[in-house]
């Protein structure tokens, strides 16, 4: 006897620069309600993975790291928070979903949905001005506030606030990243130091910082890996020699975080930490075609996202970046010319972006107390997602 799909209520947003899928938690079927192998596999098949031929063409991903996304709303448990929002990184060409970290990007599009859904209790939301939503982000224990638009008691996603990296302008939400740093030991600087010696087995030794902010990052001079800093995707994708090189260069950075203890371990812990190349201002032609001109950026970065160069920044990256800028010393400050700093402009492959960062330094620690940037989210389309029955 054949067997119907089931279908999922479930809604296609853009945050920022990327898209995922979204679910109310209480519209999961029963068995995916909870962490667990249920959950990976309707999640892992509604995106498309795995996929060897990496297209994800029997999905809803995009067979990029952008666009391989899931997200799952709740109402909050936690004291002083309106919604609890978990974020699932989802492989192309494997079985695996990494639930290590969080999504900068689609942080934007959490308020809307979570007000669209009846999520947010209907005395935060005014009838015509900004919602505050308070969100805590499950994977890394954090508060992100997000700055709503409201318009007769409705999300506003439509304006004219353009983010490089999206075709179309949209409606500006601002995001509060909240104490981003890591709690751990080490805090924002897991060995202490503001820069270290990395070294390479077979590659090298290389100027780093490792910060744990946003997201765990490991910043490197884009010099001393004979890039410019100025690189656009294919530069780096098209050479599958670079993009190993900065696996395991991501691997013994990923041992020398603490976040894990075996090179093995870095397969299966794809999302983080990121690696990031740095280097001063110098003008360059985006990805759009656009000159980005040096006297317009404060410095270029250029960050890897599952094995890839992404083709304009991960929020995430972004609130290491304006952490790591507001610190003196780091190879991020230096790079952006030294000094103390409130706020960055970088330049990345699609154009700018700008993220403000309050640093503050306490018994010898550097802490920050929140990360700031604007972004937009646009819903593509809801209803509801068919999978074929799972097991």
């Amino acid at each position: 006897m054949a067997q119907s799909q089931i279908k999922v209520a479930a809604t296609y947003i853009r945050g920022g620069t990327s898209k995922g899928v979204f679910f109310d938690l209480a519209d999961l079927p029963v068995p995916a309600q909870i962490p667990g192998q249920a959950r990976d596999d309707l999640l892992l098949r509604v995106i498309g993975s795995p996929d060897p031929y990496g297209k994800q063409t029997d999905g809803m991903g995009g067979a990029t790291s952008s666009t391989s996304k899931t997200v799952i709303i709740s109402k909050s448990a936690e004291p002083n928070h309106d919604v609890d929002y978990l974020f699932g990184q989802v492989a192309i060409d494997k079985a695996f979903i990494d639930w290590s970290g969080n999504c900068g990007n689609l942080s934007a599009a959490v308020g809307g949905f979570a007000i669209s859904k009846g999520l947010v209790s209907g005395d935060k939301i005014p009838k015509n001005g900004i919602a505050e939503v308070r969100i805590f982000q499950a994977n890394i224990q954090k508060t992100i506030v997000a700055y709503v638009p409201i318009a007769e008691g409705q999300v506003v996603e439509l304006g004219d606030f353009e983010l490089d990296g999206v075709t179309f302008p949209a409606a500006e939400v601002t995001l509060d990243f909240m104490d981003p740093a890591d709690d751990g030991d080490g805090a924002m600087f897991p060995t202490g130091n503001v820069v270290d010696t990395l070294e390479v087995p077979e590659i090298g030794s290389f100027e780093a910082t490792f910060i744990n902010a946003g997201i765990p990052t490991i910043f490197l001079n884009a010099g001393a890996l004979g890039y410019l800093g100025t690189e656009l995707q294919d530069d780096i994708n098209n050479d599958l020699a670079a993009l190993q090189k900065f696996e395991t260069i991501r691997t013994y950075g990923a041992l020398a975080m603490g976040l894990i203890q075996d090179p093995a371990e870095a397969e299966s812990r794809q999302h983080t930490p990121k690696i990031a190349l740095v280097a001063p201002a110098e003008t360059y032609l985006a990805s759009s075609g656009k000159t980005i001109a040096a006297e317009d950026i404060d410095l270029s970065v250029r960050a890897l996202s599952m094995g890839k160069l992404h083709h304009a920044m991960m929020g995430t990256a972004a609130v290491a970046i304006g952490a790591a800028a507001a610190v003196p010393g780091t190879l991020v400050n230096i790079a952006a010319g030294g000094g103390e700093r409130s706020a960055v402009r970088f330049g990345h492959p699609s154009g700018t972006l700008r993220v403000g960062a309050e640093a503050i330094e306490q018994a010898g620690k550097w802490t920050v107390v929140k990360a700031s940037m604007s972004r937009s989210a646009r819903t593509l389309m809801e209803g509801w997602i068919r999978v074929p029955p799972l097991d």
